[in-house]
């Protein structure tokens, strides 16, 4: 493991710990805050799914989604709810202090060009990877990639939401919320809320999903892959979506972490692979997995 007192030193070749400064830290409803950082070798490397493990107190680092990652200014945004002391201590700092961020961490979503619809379904905190990937997605050229972007919460979301310029077939009338800086990069996104939050869907994120898929011709389903992150219940329901249509689907694991780098097998799962059963750590084996291999979400 990297010294702690060596900033920027590469860990395993690909996890860099560095000393990150606070650009800017947004606040948001319901206890929710946007932070940009300034760490460079982490927005070099970082890809949709990876997190950065950020001190944010004297004691303990937070393992934390990125949702946006700019090799060129150096900076990576973090989407968090504030649970739990460590992440109240997170929101008070300000532009200039300074946290300590390890990180990237993690395998990732592999988007394969065979099936450029890609269904992007996002619960709660999860919904910052869903994020990342779709503009990612959305600049690639090996394919002709249509991302749609479903997010749920029952909280209010951290964005102001608006009605959508961009029509999806197979969509319920009514919903058509979206995520602003989506759409304005024509990237189709629906919100789903059961709390009567306008122009979303009324009702859960998966629901929303089978919407949509139950609207797809045959050869249609061919060309859709499904990539989650959100709470075990949404991703289990995920899963099932993903069998019942027989389409691909990979899901970002949250579970609870302390090292963050796979030294303390803290965070294994039950995962089911060709060789047998196996424990993977979330962290570093993940935290994205084939969905329908993960005991639990079966």
């Amino acid at each position: 493991m990297t010294d702690p007192g060596t900033a920027g030193r590469g860990t395993r070749g690909t996890i860099f710990l560095e000393s990150a400064r606070v650009l800017a830290q947004q606040a948001h409803a319901a206890g929710q805050f946007v932070i940009r950082l300034e760490a460079p070798q982490c927005a070099a490397h970082a890809q949709p799914g990876s997190f950065a493990h950020i001190t944010c107190d004297p004691a303990l680092r937070r393992p934390l989604s990125i949702m946006h990652a700019d090799a060129g200014s150096g900076a990576v945004e973090i989407l968090y709810k504030v649970v739990g002391a460590g992440l109240e201590a997170l929101s008070r700092r300000k532009p200039g202090d300074e946290v300590s961020l390890l990180g990237p961490i993690g395998r990732g979503f592999t988007a394969h060009p065979e099936r450029p619809l890609a269904l992007l379904i996002g619960g709660g905190v999860g919904i910052p990877p869903m994020v990342f990937l779709a503009e990612r997605l959305a600049a690639r050229t090996d394919a002709h990639w249509k991302p749609l972007v479903l997010m749920g919460s029952e909280i209010p979301f951290p964005f102001r939401p608006r009605p959508s310029r961009i029509v999806v077939d197979g969509i319920p009338a009514g919903a058509i919320a979206c995520l602003p800086p989506l759409d304005e990069a024509g990237i189709a996104s629906r919100l789903a809320s059961r709390s009567g939050f306008a122009g979303c869907f009324d009702g859960f994120v998966t629901e929303l999903a089978d919407a949509w898929l139950a609207r797809l011709q045959p050869a249609e389903l061919e060309r859709v892959e499904i990539f989650s992150c959100g709470p075990t219940p949404m991703l289990r329901a995920t899963a099932s979506l993903a069998r019942r249509y027989a389409v691909p689907c990979q899901a970002s694991l949250e579970e609870f972490m302390a090292c963050g780098v796979g030294g303390c097998a803290g965070c294994t799962v039950l995962v089911h692979t060709p060789q047998g059963d196996a424990m993977k750590r979330v962290c570093v084996d993940g935290p994205v997995f084939d969905a329908l291999s993960v005991a639990g979400l079966e």
